[in-house]
């Protein structure tokens, strides 16, 4: 077999799949980003402390940010975890696949870098089904943050991995845009008490549901994390990002018009735009004010508006209720 670069050859001449390749090249060790239904991971052996270190140079992440497990089923579950929760097995049974996290006591085999030398690890199994191909035909699971510069915005295309890695990776699986735009939902359970550490694509409202209890939630900010996506700075564009409370967008626009020309910002607007701002440099997460369809498109509109000639970016909050705690949290930290 010869792998070279993104040459996708046998001996013989033969063409390999992408699938194939990909699986390939994780076990040599190498790094690829994969599609999931939330973001694009960065992917490598999760039980390859080698591996997984390509994954904090390449990305540029603290190694003290601990990284998430992917694997193809719930039975799986506990090869990489022990002392399970029955809570854990409820939210597994009917949320998994998709864009849940569980944060649970890790088996020893679990490197800790993965972890970040913490006991606990976080799993999930993709729901996206070139994912979860993939997986099946691996017999390791895949550690997977998302495939960005650290604190950058989260990818939800393969363009957008390749313009931010290029070349520093071995390849990129492409399986269309994301489905859900933002990513899994994590809950852990300290003191034995189901408790959400990020607000992502699975509701609040869905997880109490399937308990049927009233769950915790744990999000601030912190600088020593216990779970993925905790820090204060995080999916943040490189121009300045400033956000102001749901339905307050013009009367705070305005407030920067002493310092900016309107042609010098960038609007990221919920449901409607500002009529005192270029129309180009503006753009609607949802007409409909649909909260799917906004955290679909958040970190695609944050870099396309990261990409015009603005020196700013204002953005508003969203509905606090389903997935717009998920999209408050990715604004929030975004912003300066």
């Amino acid at each position: 077999m010869i792998i070279e670069g993104k040459k996708m050859l046998t001996n013989s001449n033969e063409l390999l799949s992408p699938l194939t390749l990909a699986q390939l090249l994780l076990a040599r060790g190498d790094l690829v980003a994969i599609p999931t239904e939330t973001v694009y991971g960065l992917a490598a052996n999760a039980l390859n402390a080698q591996a997984v270190a390509k994954i904090f140079e390449v990305k540029k992440r603290p190694t003290f940010d601990p990284l998430i497990v992917h694997t193809y089923s719930v039975e799986q579950l506990a090869r990489y975890a022990h002392s399970i929760p029955d809570e854990a097995y409820k939210l597994a049974e009917v949320l998994m696949p998709g864009a849940l996290t569980l944060l649970l006591p890790k088996q020893a085999h679990i490197p800790d870098i993965v972890t970040a030398g913490l006991p606990t690890v976080g799993l999930r199994i993709p729901k996206h089904p070139l994912a979860l191909e993939l997986l099946h035909g691996l017999d390791f699971p895949l550690a997977a943050p998302s495939a960005n510069p650290f604190g950058y915005i989260s990818p939800t295309t393969a363009e957008h991995v390749r313009a931010q890695l290029g070349d520093a990776i071995a390849m990129v699986l492409d399986g269309g845009a994301c489905s859900i735009g933002v990513e899994s939902t994590i809950v852990g359970f300290p003191n034995g008490e189901p408790t959400i550490l990020r607000f992502g694509g699975i509701s609040l409202e869905e997880i109490e549901s399937i308990l049927g209890m009233v769950v915790k939630t744990f999000t601030h900010s912190v600088s020593n994390p216990s779970a993925p996506g905790m820090l204060a700075s995080h999916y943040a564009p490189k121009k300045p990002f400033y956000v102001t409370t749901s339905g307050n967008l013009e009367a705070f626009s305005k407030g920067f018009l002493q310092k900016y020309a309107p042609e010098k910002i960038g609007v990221l607007a919920f449901k409607a735009g500002l009529a005192h701002i270029p129309a180009e440099n503006q753009l609607i997460l949802s007409p409909t004010a649909d909260l799917n369809e906004a955290a679909q498109q958040l970190f695609g509109a944050m870099r396309r508006l990261d990409n015009l000639p603005v020196r700013i970016i204002l953005a508003e909050f969203v509905p606090q209720n389903g997935l717009g705690r998920a999209i408050n949290d990715r604004l929030q930290r975004a912003s300066v």
